[in-house]
């Protein structure tokens, strides 16, 4: 019977291609999602997110954006009405749609936010391997702001960091050699993954052209200084230091107002100090740090500017 379905399910899609093939897209389409129906109401999972993909992927190569963005959205929900956990052939499968995708349908932001959604964990995040590989899209398509919201999320540093040192050298500014990384570093701290903090900052001063030669601790760049020292007071918990750390770095601090918002909130994580009374958690700071901490948000515009041990597992995969 097995041997049966599966010359069955490969005669429909040798008819589909066929139809795809001789420009046949409407029919196809049609044909595709007349499938879906019957093998979901079947709960053919197995069969039908074959179809999906393959169908999806005949579409889109042929620039059938629509269509073939519909039966990767349809593929999404297939993969959570059947209970499918995240693993590295289907991240790869979905990665591999969203970039075949032109970044200018709508179609392709609901894949990739429904696509997080399948993936979460109960840290509500979306799995690493995703946002990395999907930060990775946006980066080879020079959406810096986009990718830096998904690199966030990915547990890994180094790349992270290499896209940084990249943006700076293209993009930034001499005098912001400095802020590039402090804002991920910071950032990734408040996301309680000093991990990949860590490991960002090490990249990135081991890697950057105008850094690396300085061969620090300590370095030409004060904040830079900072950091490693922030780095270090973490790993040791040493609340003292950290407070000292504030009052002798605070001038670097200054130089952006978000990064007073960001050590408050990783005093509080990484020491257990409390956020003074006085200072207004629903300000426009406060809003941001929750907008990154929060769920993550799904950028597909084309604005390139300013992106600016883990206590969280990172789940396993199938």
């Amino acid at each position: 019977m097995a041997g049966r379905g599966e010359r069955g399910v490969s005669r429909v899609l040798d008819k589909l291609e066929a139809s795809v093939n001789s420009g046949q897209y409407y029919e196809a389409h049609q044909m595709y999602r007349t499938l879906y129906f019957r093998y979901l109401s079947q709960k053919k999972y197995s069969d039908l997110l074959h179809l999906l993909y393959k169908g999806s992927t005949l579409l889109l190569q042929r620039d059938q954006q629509g269509s073939g963005a519909d039966l990767a959205i349809l593929l999404i929900e297939v993969l959570t009405k059947s209970e499918t956990k995240p693993c590295h052939e289907w991240i790869d499968k979905i990665a591999k749609l969203f970039e075949k995708m032109n970044s200018s349908i709508p179609e392709r932001e609901t894949f990739l936010t429904n696509a997080v959604k399948w993936s979460m964990d109960n840290n509500k995040k979306g799995h690493p391997l995703l946002h990395k590989k999907i930060a990775e899209i946006y980066w080879q398509e020079k959406k810096f702001t986009s990718a830096h919201r998904h690199f966030l999320h990915s547990s890994d540093g180094a790349t992270y960091a290499t896209m940084l040192i990249e943006l700076h050298t293209t993009k930034g500014l001499k005098s912001e050699i400095d802020l590039f990384i402090a804002q991920a570093v910071l950032q990734c701290l408040c996301l309680r993954n000093i991990q990949m903090a860590t490991e960002a900052f090490n990249k990135y001063t081991g890697s950057h052209p105008t850094i690396k030669n300085d061969k620090g601790p300590p370095y030409l760049f004060p904040l830079l200084n900072f950091l490693w020292f922030l780095l270090r007071a973490i790993e040791q918990k040493h609340v003292v230091q950290f407070k000292i750390l504030r009052n002798c770095y605070a001038i670097s601090i200054k130089r952006d107002p978000n990064y007073s918002v960001y050590l408050d909130t990783i005093g509080r994580i990484w020491f257990g100090i409390e956020v003074p009374q006085d200072k207004n958690p629903n300000s426009i700071f406060g809003g941001l740090l929750k907008s990154i901490i929060g769920d993550v948000d799904v950028d597909t515009s084309d604005e390139e500017g300013e992106y600016v041990k883990s206590s969280a597992p990172v789940p396993e995969l199938d």
